[in-house]
């Protein structure tokens, strides 16, 4: 007998049942359906570079190795977060071996593509380009913004889907009835525990059979995998937020367009939904003060104070009375009347401050505090409007010399708003009329 002989590392469910062909990979019909754009490019063997983006445990390297079976071609990985140049290298030259000795093809899997610096990913383009590899990288986070653009005119980005109740079912059913699952243990899941083991996975195939191989471990053989097991086992079992990705910006945006589409229910339920997946209440808070100036403005100047407010609340006094306050601030806000008139204003301001450069201040406009720059005509003409009839200087000019006056500001009809409209729209008839009119040399 040998002591030192160590015994066979025992797999997880979810690698014993990795599918060993396309018809066993569970869910992805919109790529893989008959008729669909990757499943005829495979029957077509037209195989080419792509980048597979979706959140984890929906199949992705699954994907890349069957690809690899399906057109018997070598497969190389290497992963962006303990590889490197050396590592990309390396399969460049096992894939000229392929090719040169076998006549095969190879295809280089990178996953967590997106970790790779600017220059990781430019080192294998070339190879890409001139077809030493096919190349398929697997990401969790935008393409658009954490690849570079070379590499994404080389590839065909596919976006992966979470897995549904349908696709989640199959694997359960699967694991309990395939003797590599768990077939021997004659084990039962009902319709109940389905639904939390479905509730706790949250679209991930890995995380749902990690639990269901979990929940096995704790119960007898010909058993059934109960509610209570499951309550037990299953805690607090956080949904989807990975914050700084995809998930992360994908909420706060639907929190901020219902605000903007006043439903304060559908702001509700994904400022909770934030909440829930465990993200920051005082980022929530932030973001919230945002919107009352780029969405409500002076339609209802009172959201800005509630929002400031709402952020006191939960900087003062935490969870879950700060909560609360942001909670109300958001009803507030999506009940508000709307107006991005202030934001589209100060964007226009900023955009022109930017196109004509560093034009002069009239010399009407400026502050004269010495004697020598009272000689220079600093602040001359210069009228103080509150001597002005109804405290207004009609006809007086604010911008440089080169810029004729323009309206950036156009308040809606609106909440406070409208009265600010009037009054503006009877300030511009003053200036009309007014005798003192500044004309532009």
């Amino acid at each position: 007998m040998d002591l030192f002989q160590s015994e066979p590392v025992a797999q997880p469910l979810a690698a014993r049942l990795r599918p060993s062909n396309l018809d066993e990979y569970v869910g992805q019909e919109h790529l893989l359906a008959r008729g669909k754009p990757l499943r005829e490019a495979l029957e077509q063997g037209a195989l080419h570079s792509m980048i597979f983006w979706g959140p984890p445990g929906v199949g992705k390297t699954t994907l890349a190795r069957l690809l690899a079976q399906f057109c018997d071609a070598h497969f190389e990985t290497v992963s962006a977060v303990l590889a490197g140049v050396k590592e990309i290298r390396h399969a460049v030259e096992v894939a000229k071996q392929q090719a040169g000795q076998y006549g095969r093809r190879t295809i280089l899997f990178v996953d967590e593509v997106h970790r790779f610096n600017k220059s990781q990913q430019d080192a294998f383009l070339p190879y890409v380009e001139d077809g030493t590899l096919l190349f398929i990288g697997a990401t969790t986070e935008n393409p658009s913004f954490e690849l570079n653009n070379a590499l994404l005119s080389r590839a065909r980005v596919y976006v992966l889907k979470s897995l549904d109740e349908s696709a989640l079912r199959k694997l359960v059913d699967r694991a309990l009835s395939e003797e590599r699952g768990l077939g021997k243990r004659q084990l039962r899941v009902g319709d109940e525990a389905f639904g939390m083991l479905m509730a706790a996975a949250d679209g991930d195939g890995r995380r749902m059979l990690n639990f269901l191989e979990n929940a096995a471990d704790l119960a007898e053989d010909g058993t059934e995998i109960d509610v209570e097991l499951l309550q037990s086992l299953l805690g607090d079992s956080r949904r989807r937020f990975d914050k700084g990705g995809e998930a992360f910006y994908d909420q706060i945006s639907a929190l901020h367009k219902s605000v903007r589409g006043s439903n304060p229910d559908g702001a509700l339920y994904w400022y909770a939904r934030m909440l829930d997946g465990g993200c920051d209440p005082l980022y929530i808070a932030r973001r919230v003060v945002r919107m009352a100036s780029e969405d409500i403005g002076n339609a209802d100047p009172r959201a800005l104070s509630l929002c400031l407010a709402a952020w006191d609340v939960q900087e003062r006094l935490g969870s879950p009375e700060g909560e609360l306050a942001v909670a109300q601030a958001i009803t507030y806000l999506a009940c508000a009347p709307k107006s991005n008139a202030v934001y589209t204003a100060f964007k226009a301001a900023v955009r022109e401050a930017a196109e004509h450069g560093s034009l002069e201040v009239p010399l009407h406009l400026r502050n004269a505090p010495t004697k020598l720059m009272k000689q220079l005509g600093y602040g001359d003409e210069y009228r103080y409007a509150h001597d002005e009839p109804e405290g207004y200087a009609a006809g007086e000019d604010y911008f440089p010399q080169e810029l004729e006056p323009r309206p950036y500001y156009q308040p809606v009809p609106r909440g406070l708003e409208l009265k600010i409209g009037e009054k503006l729209r009877h300030l511009a008839e003053l200036d009309r009329s007014s005798p003192k009119q500044r004309r532009k040399p």
